[in-house]
């Protein structure tokens, strides 16, 4: 049984939507639950870094990536328990560790708003409420995605790829994806001109036929601090949309910039492809207008970089939510914890484009690697927390700072 279920309700409230009723119903504590008898002894961030050699030459990205940085969080109690997260990189942390010292660990609640608090003065410290759950599991025996509503205890993974290859050989990757069992496989667009990244797209449509759904990425939403390139008009994404429909693809991701909420509504209402977006959105409500506003058909909060597990346990109704995730292994299996308990999630978005973007690069961190099955399933097992340990030798050898 979820253990929210004691000593909370759901507040829901309905508004309209294009495409009939969008309810959305939050989880909030009524009355402060029983001390869970653990206090928060200390909260401990360390900084680690990967060389990569070869670089990765990330498709949302203009310089090759050299090194692949990672954050990990461990909050640890009184009683000798420890959470473990990761995600972002903690910017802004540093000095608010007093606020979660001497607290029972239980009350996310809690630890959510004080969490909200410093992204909104400084960074996106989200990592520390994936170990906040991940203690939650260990404290009450229990894994996070039955803590989370237990609706299921795997998603399906969709091939993420993050390499831009030209036609052919984006072509054979695709078959190899189809080899390997996964249902989809998300490319990415940014070639500089939209009609490449339309003949890369052919030619893998011409090899996979209709055994692949085809996910797009446009790369729109936002930019690297030194990347000035305007994002598309909302003709560009329509243009791209009309090609998008004639080659059968399932969704259309990050076709504007993030902030253009009309853009999104009219694409969406111009074209039948669904209409993906929310990666990277900041505050729970400009991500609330995302959705009211029917702007999207599919929401995509990572719980690594937005709100956290907590933030995010909401659930919308006639509306497709699969987070992004695209930090590392502990990131992904947040977000499959997540997406598993409470959502009917089509696919789930898997970060895996070797030989660039491997499982030894993206799980460094971690003792065994997040893996998918033969079908593109991950399960998630009965562990208690979010079910992965550390690698501390490779954290030791890859520490900074």
């Amino acid at each position: 049984m979820p253990f929210f279920d004691a000593g909370s309700e759901f507040l829901g409230f309905e508004l309209p939507h294009e495409c009939g009723t969008l309810t959305f119903m939050s989880a909030r504590i009524k009355s402060p639950p029983a001390p869970s008898g653990h206090k928060i002894a200390a909260v401990a961030i360390s900084h680690h870094r990967l060389p990569l050699a070869p670089a990765f030459n990330a498709s949302w990205d203009t310089k090759p990536r050299v090194h692949f940085d990672a954050t990990v969080v461990r909050v640890t109690t009184d009683t000798g328990l420890m959470g473990v997260g990761s995600g972002d990189r903690m910017l802004g942390f540093e000095g608010h560790e007093s606020l979660f010292l001497g607290q029972d660990p239980l009350a996310l609640e809690r630890h959510f708003r004080v969490l909200s608090n410093i992204d909104f003065h400084y960074g996106r410290c989200w990592p520390l409420d994936i170990a906040l759950w991940d203690l939650a599991g260990k404290i009450l025996g229990q894994p996070c995605w039955k803590l989370l509503g237990g609706l299921a205890n795997r998603v399906r993974a969709y091939a993420s790829s993050g390499t831009l290859r030209d036609p052919q050989a984006q072509a054979d990757a695709a078959e190899r994806f189809l080899a390997q069992g996964f249902p989809a496989v998300k490319l990415r667009f940014q070639r500089g001109d939209w009609r490449d990244d339309i003949r890369a797209l052919e030619a893998v449509r011409a090899r996979v036929g209709n055994r692949l759904e085809l996910l797009v990425d446009c790369n729109q939403g936002w930019r690297m601090a030194w990347d000035t390139q305007a994002p598309w008009s909302l003709k560009d994404a329509l243009a791209v949309a009309r090609e998008l429909e004639r080659l059968g693809v399932y969704w259309m991701e990050e076709p504007l910039h993030r902030a253009d909420h009309a853009g999104m509504r009219a694409l969406r209402a111009a074209t039948g492809i669904r209409i993906a977006g929310g990666e990277m959105t900041r505050q729970l409500h400009e991500l609330r207008e995302l959705i009211v506003g029917g702007c999207v058909d599919v929401v995509q909060p990572d719980a690594a970089l937005v709100g956290g597990i907590t933030g995010l346990r909401a659930q919308e109704y006639h509306i497709a939510f699969t987070p992004h995730t695209w930090t590392n292994g502990m990131g992904v299996t947040a977000n499959a914890h997540l997406t598993a308990g409470l959502a009917d999630a089509p696919f789930f978005e898997y970060p895996f484009d070797p030989p660039e973007w491997s499982l030894a690069r993206r799980d460094f961190m971690m003792a065994e690697p997040l893996q998918a099955d033969h079908q593109g399933w991950i399960t998630l097992s009965d562990a208690p927390g979010m079910g992965y340990a550390l690698d501390e030798g490779r954290l030791l050898a890859t520490r900074i700072g």
